[in-house]
C-alpha cells in the first residue's frame, strides 16, 4: 500500500466527486458528500488553507470504499 500524500480538502472532495459523490450538506466547516448508487456518505473538514491529516484523509477514503492507491491513480 502507498504512502498517503498530504491532500487539501479541495482535492479530496475533487476526487470524491469524480467518482460518483454530490455534494449533500454543509454544516460550519464540514461538508458532507453523498454517494446515490452504493448509499454511503462521507464528511470532509473543510479548512482552507490547511491539509487533511493523512490518516483522516486515509480514514475518509477507506469510508468511502477507496484504498490510497485509487487516490494515487486518478490524482
Amino acid at each position: 500500500m502507498a504512502r498517503m500524500p498530504q491532500v487539501t480538502a479541495r482535492k479530496l472532495v475533487r476526487f470524491l466527486k469524480s467518482r460518483g459523490f454530490t455534494e449533500q450538506r454543509q454544516s460550519g466547516s464540514h461538508l458532507t458528500l453523498f454517494h446515490a448508487g452504493r448509499g454511503i456518505s462521507v464528511t470532509v473538514p473543510v479548512h482552507t488553507g490547511m491539509d487533511i491529516g493523512r490518516g483522516l484523509a486515509v480514514r475518509i477514503l477507506r469510508d468511502a470504499g477507496f484504498s490510497v492507491d485509487d487516490y494515487l491513480a486518478l490524482r
